[in-house]
């Protein structure tokens, strides 16, 4: 394998999810990280379906990574950045981010979990999910799933969470 290859290669995938107040955690946590640890970060945000997103432009401004809105079919790489574009829900299978419509319908649709539990399922033991702000529980059933898995699970501590509706501890014992 050459250097090139075995630089591109992915060791980790890192969910990231949020809801209300997650850009400034989001922005915190990125700043922070080195741009070659080899993981691939895909943020899951509660976004609302007709306003326009500017989080990848917002999020490209506080990390040297490439970041890049989630698209179908979309294989994740290492040190890189992915969004999740309004009005979607995302799953990843076989490393490739998958999006569906998200039906607004239907307000009790957990897209952090919907990923969590993917990512567990694709991943194993190679999932990281790191929860930030958060509300209706949205996360807590996708960390169980990691952890089962062998996975890695952080969650912000709430006294540092701009919105503090991280669901109650109970909800994250794994």
């Amino acid at each position: 394998m050459s250097p090139q290859n075995s630089q591109d290669e992915i060791s980790l995938i890192v969910g990231i999810g949020a809801s209300a107040g997650g850009l400034d955690a989001f922005s915190e946590l990125l700043s922070h990280l080195p741009t070659d640890t080899g993981m691939g970060f895909v943020l899951v945000q509660h976004l609302a379906p007709e306003q326009e997103s500017l989080l990848r432009e917002l999020l490209a401004r506080t990390t040297q990574m490439p970041v890049k809105t989630a698209e179908n079919g979309m294989r994740v790489e290492a040190n890189h950045v992915y969004v999740v574009p309004p009005n979607a829900k995302m799953t990843i299978a076989e490393g490739r981010l998958q999006l569906a419509v998200c039906d607004q319908s239907h307000r009790s649709i957990k897209t952090i979990d919907l990923f969590f539990e993917s990512l567990a399922t694709d991943q194993k033991n190679k999932a990281i999910a790191i929860v930030l702000s958060g509300s209706n529980n949205d996360g807590a059933i996708g960390v169980k799933a990691i952890h089962a898995e062998g996975g890695i699970v952080f969650a912000q501590e709430r006294t540092t969470a701009e919105c503090d509706v991280l669901p109650p501890l109970t909800a994250w014992a794994v």
